[in-house]
């Protein structure tokens, strides 16, 4: 697994093979994490990279929300609860030398809480597939804070999600075993 863009192209990130089924890893392909980044960034809503707080839920080895960061986001936040994730991000982010422009923290996406902070204007959410854990997820994000209005919500699964209001779907890929869908939260929403 390697960074594909920007900065940090080429930065070979820590190997998981194909995964680790017992912590629920399935990192995204770099072929997949390729035609994500070629939708946010040549996509109709407008390049929603630059300059952006990153959510990574369900970060898993921190891949989408490192190439963010090498694709110009501001910062990074990743959360996972899983010990074998928080040990990959860690070792990403060093790999990548970003421990100033990211925060991992060792959280269950479905349980977030409120937000004390900014909120985020680029979420990326990757649940294991097929459990329905995705649309909990961002129901709980919604509610607590943690995502701007306007903000574009990338959104990977096996099958297409219930995408929850106020979300609106702008955008539905299939890449092999993968479904990307884009959404964004609209402008007046708030949680």
């Amino acid at each position: 697994m390697r960074i594909v863009g920007g900065s940090l192209r080429g930065l070979k990130l820590a190997d998981l093979g194909d995964g680790d089924r017992a912590a629920h890893l399935r990192p995204t392909s770099d072929r997949v994490r390729e035609a994500i980044f070629n939708l946010l960034v040549n996509g109709t809503q407008g390049n929603p990279i630059p300059g952006a707080r990153v959510l990574d839920l369900f970060a898993g080895t921190g891949a989408l929300g490192l190439e963010a960061l090498s694709r110009g986001a501001a910062h990074v936040t990743f959360v996972d609860d899983g010990a074998t994730a928080q040990a990959l991000i860690r070792s990403n982010v060093a790999r990548a030398r970003a421990q100033a422009g990211t925060d991992v923290l060792r959280r269950d996406a479905m349980r977030m809480g409120d937000n004390r902070a900014a909120p985020y204007d680029l979420v990326f959410l990757d649940p294991p597939y097929a459990l329905g854990l995705g649309e909990r997820a961002i129901v709980q994000a919604i509610g607590g804070g943690w995502i701007a209005p306007g903000a574009m919500v990338v959104w990977e699964e096996g099958r297409p999600p219930l995408v929850p209001a106020p979300l609106k779907q702008i955008d539905q890929r299939r890449y092999g075993d993968t479904v990307v869908t884009l959404a964004r939260l609209p402008d007046a929403a708030r949680g």
